[in-house]
């Protein structure tokens, strides 16, 4: 039977490279690519089936940030699928990021410049802003549209005779300073993408703490330091041309400098081949990759504890009664 596996954000960067690796690790997979743009995903389909032909590749509609469309693709996919055995949540947003050039500067010629490159900490804030759903559109994309995904798909990823896992894309980046339990979005913070990498930490370890006894089991995954769509726009292109020598120097100082999208999915594609059962729920896998370009996997224990991740979701639970009734009485009104 082939092994059913949903990826969000399969269009571009992380999410593409990630569906590549996949149909090259096992070319019969049912592979099905959630993303935004119909256009895009078929082109994505249209390649992949080209190089890889016996595999199944489908494509399903939804965006994130976009409860309607998250319900609406979630009804599709129960309508597909009678199980999914792998659902990697990877779609995700960093707006506006703005470089702080006093601390990039000030931290090119200090002791911590791997460090600063590695987790970004101190250089990037970003400008978010509400969604239609009245949430912070942050926090919706990387952190509320794929809990309200996991919880309307449980009856697809919740068999106890064989284990489907969720996995993650979360970040070096994720920091226990930029959250707080009392604003989940990070309305009051100027750093909501590292906020919600946290909660993407904490929400992990959750699912694991109130699902495992169900067969559902969940990782995090560092994809690490890239040149993707997501990054780009950080810097000016001539920026990025003068700190590339210096980002393959660092290579050999640090691990984090996976730099291409198809680096960064390795710890991915590593943890589609383990027994989701015999890992730590408390650590992140990360993608690392070698001065002369070699990629391997590290574990990171995670700065967090089960009590702060539980109460994390119920406030999700709490959230989440809050925007079905709201969306109920929408629909009803209209």
């Amino acid at each position: 039977m082939r092994k059913a596996v949903l990826v969000t954000g399969a269009s571009s960067g992380v999410g593409l490279a990630l569906c590549k690796r996949l149909l090259e690790e096992d070319h019969e997979l049912h592979l099905c690519l959630a993303c935004r743009n119909r256009s895009k995903a078929e082109a994505v389909r249209a390649a992949l089936l080209a190089s890889r032909p016996l595999a199944e590749v489908s494509i399903v509609q939804v965006d994130v940030s976009d409860l309607q469309s998250v319900f609406r693709a979630s009804r599709e996919l129960k309508q597909r699928f009678q199980r999914l055995d792998y659902v990697y949540l990877n779609a995700g947003i960093m707006p506006n990021p703005q470089l702080n050039i006093k601390a990039l500067f000030s931290g090119l010629f200090s002791r911590k410049v791997i460090h600063m490159f590695s987790t970004a900490e101190g250089l990037l804030t970003q400008e978010d802003k509400i969604t239609a759903d009245g949430l912070q559109e942050v926090f919706e994309t990387n952190v509320f549209g794929h809990f309200i995904l996991i919880q309307e798909l449980a009856p697809l990823l919740c068999h106890s005779d064989s284990p489907s896992q969720l996995i993650w894309t979360s970040s070096r980046n994720a920091r226990k300073s930029n959250f707080c339990l009392e604003d989940i979005q990070h309305s009051r913070g100027q750093e909501p993408y590292s906020s919600s990498k946290y909660a993407v930490d904490l929400l992990s370890v959750a699912v694991n703490r109130n699902f495992n006894s169900r067969g559902l089991y969940s990782s995090v995954v560092c994809p690490g330091t890239m040149v993707t769509n997501m990054t780009c726009g950080i810097l000016p292109p001539f920026v990025w041309t003068l700190l590339m020598p210096i980002i393959w120097l660092l290579r050999f100082f640090a691990n984090a400098f996976t730099l291409t999208p198809y680096n960064g999915t390795e710890a991915l594609v590593w943890l589609f081949h383990q027994k989701p059962e015999s890992l730590n729920p408390l650590t992140k896998y990360l993608s690392a990759t070698t001065g002369f370009g070699s990629n391997y996997v590290m574990t990171q224990k995670m700065d967090l504890d089960e009590d702060t991740a539980e109460k994390f979701y119920q406030s999700l639970l709490e959230l989440e009664k809050h925007v079905r009734a709201t969306i109920q009485k929408r629909n009803h009104q209209s």
